[in-house]
């Protein structure tokens, strides 16, 4: 916890700077221009141009600057088979960007005196137990734990979703590895605390004590906790989705640009895997982030809680939600996604009020996401993500 304290000091420790909102356009511009991809090589491409070289149908971007929405946009087709174009209110799948999310309303709840990040999983717990084992004898696992990745599962696996209209199972059941579930159970091979291994069963754990500690639908609860209180208007955990928001999505679409069997895939793995949104939805999460690391508090989080998310553990990137990176000099925090057809990144630096959110509708936008961002921290003059850039 002391090795904790010290990195969470170190993150902390760049002051933050005041600035004024600029014209968006000459930023957009740039980062838009034919330039050679930093790590592909090839010539000259602009934005669309990317798209179409790697095959995505459709990208939607919102950037961070000075604690504020600088601009968003989108680019290319939400939808090939409909030649939808995407808009700034076209709902993504998230991902796993749906685990700091879901980590922000347990924090919330924490910080509202429901329970402690350090008690026994198993005293929040009513529709399911973490089995008692020596692993757990001594030190038992946690709501801290479970957030973080180190509470010693070791499934290690994705979620792959369930065709619309395929048979879903409970969260339960996708713990247990039982049908109709599409993946193993959640096993528990190391203690608590003594290594760091991504775990999405163990984010399924925490939705399952949250539902049973509030008693309100997984959605309900998060559009109560988080989603409202911030104003993401365009985002949705109910699985599927409903109402205006099913309207706006995106459709999901293979590595070769055509569009996927089903329009996209549902994920009972609400917490894991099932948040549609939109990149401008998801900046306000990181602008409530940082405004709060900042204080005294944001619209959700406490200046304490927002620090519980971005605080190292030690035992790798992960803190209560989010990764946390030293890139280049400067700290950021973080969390990629992808599903079945969608791949998206959010990344924002803890103190300077900048950030950037890129989503995408293809099982190949993982070859852009990284090179917009790059050139969005090229025009911005970032703390470098990576080492100085030639442009």
């Amino acid at each position: 916890m002391i090795r904790a304290a010290l990195l969470l000091a170190s993150v902390l420790a760049l002051p933050a700077p005041a600035g004024a909102q600029d014209d968006p356009a000459p930023f957009i511009a740039r980062i838009e221009a034919a330039q050679s991809p930093n790590r592909q090589g090839f010539d000259g491409l602009t934005i669309p141009e990317l798209l179409a070289r790697f095959k995505v149908p459709g990208a939607s971007v919102a950037v961070i600057k000075d604690f504020k929405i600088h601009w968003a946009k989108g680019y290319g087709l939400a939808d090939v088979t409909a030649n939808r174009p995407v808009e700034v209110t076209t709902a993504f799948q998230a991902a796993s960007i749906s685990k700091p999310v879901m980590a922000m309303a347990a924090v919330r709840l924490a910080q509202e005196g429901r329970f402690s990040l350090d008690q026994n999983i198993n005293s929040l717990l009513k529709s399911w137990r973490v089995p008692e084992s020596e692993l757990t004898r001594s030190q038992p696992v946690t709501p801290r734990s479970l957030l973080s990745h180190t509470s010693g599962s070791d499934d290690g696996f994705g979620f792959p979703g369930y065709d619309p209209d395929a048979p879903r199972p409970t969260v339960p059941q996708i713990l247990n590895g039982e049908s109709p579930s599409n993946v193993g159970a959640v096993r528990f091979v190391r203690p608590p605390f003594t290594g760091q291994k991504y775990s999405g069963g163990g984010t399924e754990m925490m939705q399952l004590a949250l539902t049973d500690l509030t008693g309100q639908p997984f959605a309900e609860l998060m559009r109560q906790k988080v989603l409202d209180p911030l104003g993401m208007t365009a985002s949705s955990y109910e699985q599927p989705p409903t109402g205006a928001i099913a309207e706006r999505t995106a459709r999901a679409h293979g590595g070769d640009g055509k569009a996927m069997g089903a329009k996209w895939h549902v994920y009972p793995e609400q917490a894991a895997a099932g948040l549609w949104t939109t990149p401008s939805d998801l900046a306000k999460v990181a602008i409530e982030t940082q405004r709060a690391i900042q204080g005294p508090a944001g619209k959700v989080l406490s200046q304490a809680s927002a620090r519980e998310m971005i605080a190292p553990t030690g035992m790798g990137p992960f803190a209560v939600g989010f990764m946390v990176e030293k890139r280049g000099e400067g700290w950021y925090f973080m969390h990629s996604g992808g599903n079945w057809g969608f791949r998206c990144d959010l990344v924002a630096h803890v103190r300077k009020g900048y950030g950037v959110v890129v989503m995408t509708n293809g099982d190949n936008g993982g070859a852009i996401i990284r090179e917009i961002e790059e050139r969005v921290a090229a025009a911005y003059g970032w703390d470098s993500l990576d080492k100085p850039i030639p442009r």
